[in-house]
């Protein structure tokens, strides 16, 4: 049922943030308040996935709501996404509507060379504020290399290193972004002329925060001392998984073999719960000034993040996984019409956010194919979903597959042993059913449904990846000019240098 209401909207996405992580959620100590009343005035997702544990192939999917074996490309880090296919900034401009993106794109954002004749990239929105892409049209090209563990990427050290009160240009590009998001609102509640009824605008502020460095202002930092943030599950050496696909991350992206000692730990734990309670406060001073406007009656809004991120269970940093910690997401939609204080179960993905944008302001535009509003299920539609997410990125020598299916968790590789979670009996996944022969037929039945998602074998997936991989790596001078490029930890935002490792 489409929305009966057009209105505004507010998109605030932040980038790996765990599902976790929300006080809403029942974290015992994280201090989200600002996201906490969002979802007591609307609608929580507790089953979101991201199309994808990594930034740009998630961003990718979010733009054009579809999934990555779909698009054929957008696969990784190197492989940004460039508006070669249409998206949901593209329909609602094309619509009439003013679509705005203030922060993080992490999209290609080439600018064009006139006297070549090369236009410039064009991402569908009508305009782009503070934008953050990849560096140099390229992005992280060592993520193309991944058929050798030996050599495992020298920016892990620094999230150990780093991790601590302060400030960092992360935190500093989000005051920024929070500050632009502001003016733009204030600018819709002043003397500029107003849009017409029935085009409302969209607005997609994009924050950087929690993702890593560790680095949390210290009214933050501080709320998370050792006696409160304890140690993450599993993480002693004799309790982490021993999957092949999770020793291949953990020795080519080696977080936590920096890590020297508990106290550093807690340090990086505080330093990331820190950084997501400083993100809330972002989110807290948009929403005031959406109030403060008179805007808040007229928009609605949606929050998510791209991905999660481990925060040291099982011995793991940053994302790059299927466990829930790494490609679960939060998710949040409020507004007219949105039911308030409920928690839907219901499997969802970034990828629906195309069809609710395009729902929620009346472009009549069909969504891509499997993209749901989540409008729709929030209102209490109750479709049989089978959310899907991939990996082909860093720290894999394989792809990685992702299917909830009600309560139960698929996880197919190319060649290695799959996993199986009852998410619903087991919901911090300590019990891997696959191991179990009893379970052959759940696995069976499982593997069906992924190879009918999917169109084809993951292992044919897998292959057709590389082949791309192998293809944009020749194009950057193969894998030793690569090394030679160094190790980018991560992107510096508009106007930073990029820091090599």
């Amino acid at each position: 049922m489409p929305a009966t209401t057009k209105q505004n909207l507010l998109v605030i996405l932040a980038d790996e943030h765990s599902p976790k992580a929300l006080g809403c959620a029942g974290h015992p100590f994280v201090h989200t308040p600002h996201l906490d009343a969002l979802a007591a005035r609307g609608t929580r997702f507790s089953a979101a996935y991201t199309p994808s544990p990594i930034c740009v192939p998630a961003r990718a999917a979010l733009a054009t709501g579809r999934e990555l074996h779909a698009m054929g490309r957008y696969h990784d880090n190197a492989d940004p996404y460039d508006g070669a296919l249409r998206s949901w900034h593209h329909a609602a401009r094309d619509a009439g509507h003013e679509v705005v993106s203030i922060g993080k794109l992490h999209f290609r954002g080439l600018p064009g060379d006139p006297s070549r004749g090369l236009p410039a990239d064009d991402h569908g929105f009508s305009e782009e504020r503070l934008a953050m892409h990849v560096v140099d049209g390229k992005g992280d090209l060592l993520s193309l290399i991944r058929d050798d563990t030996a050599q495992p990427r020298k920016g892990a050290a620094k999230m150990s290193a780093t991790a601590g009160p302060g400030e960092s240009d992360y935190t500093r590009y989000d005051r920024d972004i929070t500050a632009a998001a502001q003016i733009f609102l204030r600018g819709k509640a002043g003397s500029t002329p107003k849009q017409p009824r029935d085009k409302p605008w969209v607005v997609f502020v994009s924050l950087v925060t929690p993702h890593f460095p560790l680095i949390a202002p210290p009214e933050h930092f501080y709320r998370y001392p050792p006696e409160i943030v304890g140690l993450p599950k599993l993480y002693a050496p004799q309790d982490r998984p021993t999957h092949p696909a999770i020793v291949d991350y953990a020795t080519a992206i080696p977080y936590d073999s920096h890590v020297a000692d508990i106290a550093t730990t807690q340090r990086m734990m505080a330093g990331y719960y820190g950084l997501v309670s400083f993100m809330d406060e972002q989110v807290g001073k948009i929403l005031a000034c959406l109030a403060d406007c008179g805007l808040d009656a007229s928009t609605r809004v949606l929050y998510a993040s791209d991905h999660g991120d481990n925060v040291g269970a099982r011995g793991l940093w940053g994302k790059s996984v299927m466990y829930e910690e790494s490609v679960g997401i939060p998710m949040i939609l409020a507004g007219a019409q949105v039911p308030q204080a409920r928690v839907v179960g219901t499997p969802v993905s970034l990828t629906d956010v195309a069809a609710t944008v395009l729902d929620l302001l009346g472009v009549a535009e069909p969504p891509p194919e499997g993209s749901t509003s989540l409008f729709d299920i929030a209102c209490g539609a109750e479709p049989d979903r089978v959310v899907l997410s991939e990996y082909h990125a860093s720290g894999s020598r394989e792809a990685a597959f992702m299917l909830r299916d009600g309560p139960y968790k698929y996880v197919r590789y190319a060649t290695y042993p799959p996993q199986l979670f009852d998410l619903g009996a087991d919901p911090e996944e300590l019990d891997d059913l696959a191991r179990d022969p009893s379970n052959a037929l759940l696995i069976a039945r499982m593997e069906i449904a992924l190879r009918e998602r999917l169109g084809t074998d993951p292992a044919e997936i897998d292959a057709r990846v590389k082949v791309r991989q192998a293809e944009i790596l020749a194009a950057n001078g193969g894998a030793e000019a690569v090394r030679a490029r160094g190790d980018l930890p991560y992107s510096p935002p508009p106007g930073v240098r990029a820091a090599w490792s």
